[in-house]
């Protein structure tokens, strides 16, 4: 089954290998957005960020990101909702290393 479009991304152990597969899946799955949350999450963002622009040469790979410390996971989903994106709906939380 496809990812949601916005994806509110919980890591509550910072970051994993498994994020690279993850972030390759979610641009396959068309994500738009990923709000990240939890242990290290400006860290986690910035890896996806990096996954997604890889080399540069492929300028249609994108995601929104944002990095949320300090916040609860629900907040994350409600700062998600708020997200304004050709596809409207709640956000699907994905736990990193589950």
């Amino acid at each position: 089954m496809p990812f949601a479009p916005k994806i509110v991304l919980h890591c509550p152990t910072g970051y994993r290998m498994e994020l690279n597969a993850l972030v390759e899946q979610f641009l396959a799955d068309g994500v738009e957005f990923v709000g990240v949350v939890g242990t290290d999450c400006s860290l986690v963002e910035d890896i996806i960020d990096e996954i997604v622009v890889g080399d540069g040469s492929d300028e249609s790979r994108f995601i929104l990101t944002s990095a949320h410390p300090e916040e609860s996971v629900e907040d994350v989903v409600a700062f998600a909702r708020l997200i304004s994106s050709a596809h409207e709906g709640e956000a699907q939380v994905v736990v990193l290393g589950a």
